[in-house]
């Protein structure tokens, strides 16, 4: 009886031992874990045109909400993660493709930035979107993606499933070379590091006639965390990288959906109070706007046209149309800056946030 006992307390731990390596596993070999700085994958025909020095280019950036429509209020979209939907249909993506693709083409921007595309996540049905988006945008030949959220499977209530959301950048121009800089998070749980977003700069290199080169940079910040100092860690990161383009020459653009209000205590006060939960009364932004142009610029967006700006419209039925801005662009003081503005006109139920375009001149 001793011996069987003794038998049966080394299979059970053997079985622990297996759970523990198969739970392990899963936690490091189904989620993302990033390098500091990895390379990332450019697709651009050897054919394509070279940007030219003196060249005026425009450029849009827009969150585009994994391609879901304005038609739902999605769990994550109210304050206290209640909210009724969890995926859209597929007829409202396509739909959305097509209005998305419909207000590219009617601004016919050089260079595109795009936040928040879907590739193998379960609420989008595994597509990679991507794909279809470089499809129906032929004239975007260069492009490049990465990851900033990925996981085989969520184990939360809401989600049950597979997630992957990019950014990415599509050109009309040679893009050389792209990589994939990881900024800083917010320390949380073990269990809870292994799922969170991992948001990043994606930054392309973009060769110019004169041997120079340019530096196109997108990103998608993730929601402030009360109690932590990560977003300001986060956009000293990002300072670096912009100050070592500086030291290097190389005029550069960065646009993106940055989840951060201008810096202007009016700007917090007039969210509702379960809105603003979201941002740091005393924006971090100040980092990047002390420092670099910013379109629109801080007056614009603290005078009394203020709501010319907005970029956030939230799917939440409390909220009866844009109330804030979030999305922005930083210019090297190499670029000279021409007509910017918010798209509004035609794109309030395209995605939860409006396109953003500039123009700007190649030195």
């Amino acid at each position: 009886m001793k011996k069987f006992f003794i038998g049966l307390l080394k299979a059970v731990g053997i079985l622990l031992l297996i759970l523990v390596v198969a739970l392990g596993g899963f936690l490091w070999l189904g989620n993302y874990h990033p390098k500091p700085v990895e390379s990332a994958a450019v697709s651009c025909p050897e054919s394509a045109p070279l940007l030219e020095a003196g060249q005026d280019v425009k450029a849009l950036t827009w969150n585009v909400q994994t391609l879901s429509s304005k038609n739902y209020v999605f769990w994550s979209d109210l304050p206290n993660n209640d909210g009724p939907d969890e995926k859209p249909s597929k007829e409202d993506i396509t739909a959305t493709f097509e209005e998305t693709v419909r207000v590219i083409r009617d601004e016919n921007p050089d260079i595109i930035f795009i936040q928040e595309i879907d590739s193998g996540a379960e609420r989008t049905y595994y597509e990679d979107q991507m794909a279809r988006l470089t499809e129906m945008l032929p004239e975007y030949p260069c492009y490049s993606s990465v990851f900033d959220w990925k996981s085989a499977y969520v184990p939360h209530p809401r989600i049950h499933g597979s997630v992957g959301w990019k950014v990415a950048i599509l050109s009309k121009y040679k893009i050389s070379e792209a990589e994939r800089i990881q900024l800083s998070t917010a320390n949380k749980s073990f269990l809870e590091n292994q799922f969170k977003i991992k948001p990043a700069i994606l930054k392309a290199m973009m060769p110019t006639s004169d041997g120079g080169q340019f530096a196109a940079l997108t990103l998608h910040l993730d929601l402030y965390v009360p109690g932590t100092d990560a977003k300001e860690i986060q956009l000293a990161e990002i300072d670096k990288v912009l100050s070592e383009l500086d030291a290097a020459g190389i005029p550069w653009l960065l646009g993106g959906d940055f989840n951060l209000l201008p810096f202007d205590d009016a700007a917090y006060a007039r969210l509702a109070p379960e809105q603003q939960k979201y941002y740091n009364p005393k924006s971090e932004l100040k980092i990047l706007t002390d420092t670099y142009q910013v379109a629109p610029t801080v007056e614009e967006m603290t005078g009394a046209d203020f709501a010319k700006w907005f970029t956030r419209w939230p799917n939440d039925p409390s909220i009866s149309g844009p109330d804030r801005a979030l999305d922005y662009y930083f210019l090297s003081d190499m670029l000279g800056i021409g007509e910017y503005y918010v798209r509004s006109e035609d794109t309030l139920y395209i995605s939860d946030h409006l396109p953003v375009v500039v123009e700007f001149q190649i030195p």
